[in-house]
């Protein structure tokens, strides 16, 4: 061999080779031997210990849009599909071109091959691709029925067929899933397919309402044992007992006699029995138990239904299922079972309530038409249909029975709603009765003081409250009634407010209790004095000086009211009120009350834990009441009445402020500065904008205003400078509001809106700077004097 290389350096060439071919073999049979060892294990992403060199794992691919079992489910069933829909277009299509022996050939054949893959699939463990198989295979069971039918038996009752053909398959199918227990689709289909032999049967025979709802209940029984094996069964047999339960509610209701009522009752029954089995045996199956005792119900009381007016057949299903609340006490009882009784029990006692309720309401709102009609004895207004004593019955069954329950429970809800119940009852008996007016008013008073009574004296907080609301109620009620004649109305007020006061100083009650009857008391003895002015044929301007004797009293009753002070003397502020809107419609005699209010007050003021409020609105009262007489005596120049009593007052505070340097310029300077300044201003903006004559009152005014506003800011006073700024600002904008308007008027109409975004917009860029100013600005005006 010749080449150009001498043999020293080519000899060292092919060394070099050599060492470099067995590097790369070791390379390449340590990365086989990783290899094989990465195939036998999960792939982790991350490199194998004892691999050479390391080497990382490769990288993974990308992530599938889904997974290798959906993607199978979803080929497996669109095959499935596609095969059925062929077998279909067949069975539709090229059926009639084979003869008998042929057709049946090619489904025997075809449906034994579907049937019999799934075992070879299920033993090389491809499931989803038998149950694919299975599939087509029970769909073409339903082709052979549907062949035979077409060919062999054309003239047969189709419904009659369709129900044995369900049969049959049903039972095939479930043979063909007990066979093969690893398909799931099998067991199923036979349940789904066993529910309607029985239906088609009925419908096949003709038969009624009841017998299919008899085959109803029958296949829901079928179910519910299937169901202790195959969870499958217990949705479908719960609605074919749904149906069965409301085909037989419908059959009791719509009964013409108490005979025809007895077949519909036998299967409700019958479906009660079926809901309470199911809810012995399977803990969660409390709706079951709750449905099948509501079905017993409407089934014993719809067999009473046809013999009763609508009234009493309320009362007929309520003590019908009064007897289940006392599942409540039975341990020996399932926990589903027991609470199903219990809750049908008391879902029918609501239902009754609820009814007797819609009754009760009428009652009470007729009274709101008395006052259309003011004494004028017309008698209350009744409905064509008196329920008559049903209603009250009801109520007073289920008050009973929710006392029951509040025992056996021991909470209070029921025992407030007993109480609501057993009013309403006792509040309506008379009127619904039709009992004579006097007895229908007595009957309601006393039932009315029995409430208060009881929230009196009741210890349970939700009992008292109870009957405290209906006691208020009540009188309300009774109250609006009596308003029918003046005898009435005296005798119920006097007799209802009398009964308030005595409760207000019951000491032991709650005092929320006596609280709410010391407000009704002085709202009953207000009611009574002005109904006493009424009967005098006095102006109404006039009621409103009767009406002050109330808060006169309360005033002066002061401490003796104890704990009900406050809201007796909240309730004698709102007859003030009251007073000063009657008395609204004459000047001369709403400053009088005005007057006399403001006495009030200050009488009120003497005491010093009242000093503060009392004192502020009598001086606010005393100056309304001037005001109004200067206004009422046609004053064209209140200055020349209101400076003679700023200039003392303000001498006063001066020598208050002079003692006492701690004290508000409020209390020295306030009254004084707005005994004139706000006289002035009304007078001011009453007139027209600054023009013949009108000029000199807004100059002085604001010359004033100005005044008081600078020495407010100079001695450092709140009242002047926030009485004067106001003022001030106030009679700027009245005498400047035609110039402003006409100006706006002038403008184009986009500037307004404009002017208004810059304005927003520039609040907006500077917001937390005007937000520390106006801060800033409080905490100066705070500090004032």
């Amino acid at each position: 061999m010749n080449t150009p290389l001498p043999p020293a350096e080519e000899l060292a060439l092919i060394d070099r080779e050599l060492a470099r071919l067995d590097a790369r073999r070791l390379y390449l049979l340590g990365r086989r031997d990783w290899l094989l060892r990465l195939l036998h294990q999960p792939s982790t992403g991350a490199a194998v210990p004892g691999a050479p060199g390391h080497w990382p794992a490769p990288a993974p691919a990308p992530a599938a849009e889904a997974s290798a079992p959906s993607a199978q489910n979803v080929l497996l069933a669109l095959g499935s599909v596609l095969l059925a829909v062929a077998a279909l277009a067949f069975t539709l299509l090229s059926w009639g071109s084979l003869g008998i022996a042929g057709r049946s050939a090619v489904l025997a054949a075809v449906t034994a091959a579907a049937l019999a893959a799934p075992v070879p699939l299920l033993r090389r463990g491809l499931g989803s691709t038998a149950e694919s198989v299975a599939a087509v295979g029970l769909l073409l069971t339903v082709l052979d029925a549907y062949a035979l039918y077409a060919v062999g038996m054309p003239g047969a009752d189709g419904t009659a067929y369709t129900a044995g053909a369900a049969a049959v398959l049903a039972g095939v199918w479930a043979g063909y899933g007990l066979a093969l227990p690893k398909l799931r689709i099998a067991l199923p289909a036979a349940v789904l397919a066993a529910q309607f032999p029985l239906p088609l049967a009925a419908l096949a025979a003709q038969g009624g309402p009841l017998e299919i709802g008899w085959a109803l209940l029958a296949t829901a029984a079928l179910d519910a044992a299937l169901a202790l094996r195959a969870r499958a069964a217990a949705v479908p047999g719960a609605l074919l007992w749904a149906g069965a339960l409301l085909t037989g509610a419908a059959q009791s209701w719509t009964a013409a006699t108490a005979a025809d009522a007895v077949a519909p009752a036998g299967l409700l029954l019958a479906g009660a029995a079926l809901g309470t089995a199911a809810a012995w045996r399977e803990p969660r199956a409390l709706a079951a138990a709750l449905v099948g005792a509501l079905a017993a119900v409407v089934a014993l009381g719809g067999a009473a239904r046809p013999t009763l007016e609508p009234a009493w057949e309320v009362v007929a299903h309520l003590l019908v299922a009064l007897p289940l609340l006392a599942a409540v006490r039975v341990r020996a009882l399932p926990a589903a079972v027991r609470r199903g009784l219990v809750g049908a029990g008391a879902l029918v006692a609501a239902l009754a309530a609820l009814a007797g309720w819609s009754a009760v309401a009428p009652t009470l709102l007729a009274r709101v038409g008395v006052l259309d009609e003011v004494w004028a004895v017309t008698g209350p207004a009744r409905d064509p249909y008196v329920p008559g004593a049903a209603v009250p019955v009801t109520l007073l069954i289920t008050a009973g029975a929710a006392w029951r329950l509040s025992r056996a429970l021991s909470r209070p809800e029921p025992a407030g709603a007993a109480v609501v119940l057993a009013w309403a009852g006792l509040f309506t008996a008379p009127e619904l009765l039709g009992l004579p007016v006097a007895a229908v008013f007595a009957g309601q008073t006393a039932v009315t003081g029995a409430a208060g009574v009881l929230a009196l004296r009741s210890r349970a907080r939700g009992v008292g409250l109870a009957a405290a609301a209906c006691a208020l109620g009540g009188a309300a009620s009774v109250s609006l009634g009596a308003l029918d004649g003046r005898v009435a109305t005296f005798a119920v007020w006097g007799l209802l407010g009398a009964g308030c006061a005595a409760g207000a100083a019951y000491g032991p009650a709650a005092r929320p209790v006596r609280s709410g009857a010391a407000v009704c008391a002085v709202v009953y003895a207000a009611g009574v004095l002005g109904a006493a002015a009424a009967a005098a044929d006095l102006a109404v301007v006039w009621w409103a000086l009767p009406v002050l004797a109330v808060p006169a009293v309360v005033a002066a009753l002061g401490p003796r009211l104890g704990s009900v002070r406050v809201p007796a003397e909240c309730a004698a502020a709102a007859a003030c009120a009251v007073a000063v809107a009657l008395s609204a419609g004459r000047a001369g005699t709403l400053a009088l009350v005005l007057a006399l209010a403001g006495v009030i007050c200050a009488g009120a003021a003497v005491r010093a834990d009242r000093r503060g409020p009392a004192g502020w609105a009598a001086g606010a009262l005393f100056v309304a009441a001037t005001w109004v007489r200067l206004a009422d005596s046609g004053i064209a120049v209140p200055e020349a009445y209101t400076l003679p009593v700023t200039a003392p007052a303000l001498v006063v505070g001066f020598l208050r402020r002079r003692e006492d340097p701690q004290a508000s310029s409020w209390t020295a300077y306030g009254p004084g500065l707005a005994a004139t300044l706000l006289p002035s201003l009304l007078a001011a903006l009453g007139a027209s904008p600054a023009g013949a004559g009108n000029w000199l009152r807004p100059l002085l005014l604001g010359l004033a205003a100005l005044a008081v506003t600078l020495v407010g800011a100079h001695r450092r006073l709140q009242a002047p400078l926030l009485l004067g700024g106001a003022v001030l600002a106030a009679v700027a904008l009245h005498e400047l509001a035609p110039y402003v308007v006409q100006v706006a008027g002038a403008l184009p109409r986009w500037v307004p809106p404009a002017l208004a975004g810059l304005l927003l917009l520039a609040v907006g860029a500077t917001y937390e700077k005007r937000l520390r100013d106006a801060r800033r600005l409080r905490d100066v005006i705070g500090r004032l004097g």
